[in-house]
């Protein structure tokens, strides 16, 4: 679950983490009471889950109230890159003499935190990646051992941060990390991180994405889930019980386990692929599920062919198989579906299978052939009315 950065600073604020004064408005009036409050000159952000807020228009500085009354009506009802500004945040201006930037994710290959620092803020962490991933300093964390002093101190001294900011950042460091396990995120950033001319470290702007796994421990959670933003299909499988995610490609996937769901979409692009999404189903793959999978597939125009990869533990290939018959008895599938069984009787769940294929539907024995037959398809051709 992605917050909005209003949402992240208020996160950052549990943890000590410094951050501008200032207030969330839906309106007007709103806007410039905040305004008011945070003491002027302030600035007035567009808060939508997307970068380029800047370039957009989206971020204005206002020295008075007449000012931010402009700015933000300007601002709210804002389209930017697809997303509508329903709301601002408006903060006081910080004055900055150097920008930095800091993040803690879940490195899931080498199943280790990992933390960034770079002296290069202020701009998307992938464009300082890629035209100078030696600006970026990396340090992997045993979980189990978390982040100590020295290690942050290392990691803001690999990032060559100013001498002067090296004892805030490595402060700040600390806090954010707690902030990242604690609370049960999966990735928080600050972007930038700046020191000021009085020689403060503070974080003007908040990235956070908490790990909706783990929502059971937090009822506080249900103020930001009234507010995420999800597309249609997102919307349909969470009513589902579905976990989905929506990417870019044309192969639709559906496999059983977040592990063997990633698997099944990292095969995809070995075999050239694009995948459209990812869907895991959990731990089953009856009738009912396999059906409401496919009706959240289905809904999206964007793929033209479907991979369906389930591995049968203690549900068993046959009933795997059924499942999937059954569930295209009620779905009409505008696209073909290569499917890869595994496991438990998969033999028998291929066997079923067989007595169905036809140029709409098949089997495959193994990932990779699956992968290449769905990539082919999804290549070849439009998808049926």
């Amino acid at each position: 679950m992605d917050l909005f950065e209003y949402q992240g600073k208020q996160y950052f604020a549990r943890w000590e983490i410094s951050v501008s004064p200032g207030g969330v408005a839906d309106t007007v009036e709103e806007a410039v009471t905040q305004a008011d409050r945070a003491g002027y000159p302030v600035v007035v952000k567009a808060q939508v889950q997307v970068g380029g807020r800047g370039k957009a228009g989206g971020i204005k500085l206002a020295n008075n109230a007449d000012e931010a009354r402009h700015h933000a009506g300007n601002i709210l009802g804002m389209d930017i890159k697809g997303h509508r500004v329903n709301r601002v945040w408006v903060e006081h201006a910080s004055d900055i003499k150097h920008e930095y930037y800091a993040s803690f994710t879940l490195d899931r290959a080498a199943r280790l935190h990992l933390g960034m620092v770079s002296a290069k803020g202020g701009v998307e962490i992938e464009q300082v990646a890629e035209e100078d991933p030696s600006a970026i300093a990396r340090l992997h964390i045993d979980p189990v051992q978390g982040l100590t002093e020295a290690d942050a101190r290392t990691l803001v001294e690999d990032a060559g941060l100013h001498e002067e900011a090296r004892g805030g950042a490595v402060e700040t460091l600390m806090k954010l990390y707690r902030c990242f396990v604690e609370g049960d995120a999966d990735l928080v950033e600050i972007n930038p991180l700046i020191l000021t001319p009085e020689g403060q470290v503070h974080a003007l702007d908040a990235k956070v994405s908490l790990d909706n796994n783990a929502m059971f421990r937090h009822p506080e959670w249900a103020e930001y889930a009234a507010t995420e933003v999800l597309d249609e299909r997102e919307t349909l499988a969470r009513s589902k019980g579905l976990q989905y995610i929506g990417l870019a490609g044309s192969v639709g996937i559906i496999a059983n386990g977040a592990g063997l769901a990633m698997s099944t979409l990292d095969v995809v692009n070995q075999a050239g692929g694009q995948p459209a999404n990812f869907l895991d189903v959990g731990g089953g793959a009856s009738a009912e599920v396999m059906t409401n999978a496919l009706e959240v597939i289905n809904s999206d125009p964007n793929v033209r062919a479907i991979f369906i990869n389930i591995f049968g533990g203690i549900t068993r290939g046959e009933e795997v198989a059924n499942g999937i018959v059954e569930a295209l008895t009620r779905v009409q599938i505008n696209s073909p579906i290569v499917i890869r069984i595994d496991g438990t009787n998969a033999e028998q769940g291929r066997a079923i299978l067989k007595e169905h294929e036809s140029d709409r539907l098949m089997s495959r024995p193994t990932m990779l052939d699956a992968a290449r037959t769905v990539v082919e398809l999804a290549a070849r051709g439009a998808r049926s009315a």
